[in-house]
């Protein structure tokens, strides 16, 4: 005899209240170095997304510029000044 077991997943936010919702998103964040994993149901995955996904950073880090050169004329001007 074949016996089929069914596991359902609930909603984490939702558990913490007491409530069983279905679980059809999982939410992934970073805590303390690590990528951990949370079961949302589709309107804590929406409202996830608004609250946070425009704090992610999705910026490259900025190289530093090289230092222009000076025009000829006021290179001449400080070292004529510089002589005297």
């Amino acid at each position: 005899m074949v016996t089929e077991v069914f596991t359902r997943k609930y909603c984490d936010p939702h558990a913490v209240r007491e409530e069983k919702v279905e679980a059809t998103e999982v939410i992934q964040f970073a805590w303390d170095g690590t990528v951990r994993e949370v079961d949302a149901c589709a309107d804590c995955f929406k409202e996830h997304e608004a609250r946070f996904e425009p704090l992610v950073d999705y910026s490259r880090p900025v190289k530093k510029r090289r230092a222009t050169k000076k025009p000829a004329e006021t290179a001449s001007a400080e070292a004529d000044e510089s002589g005297e």
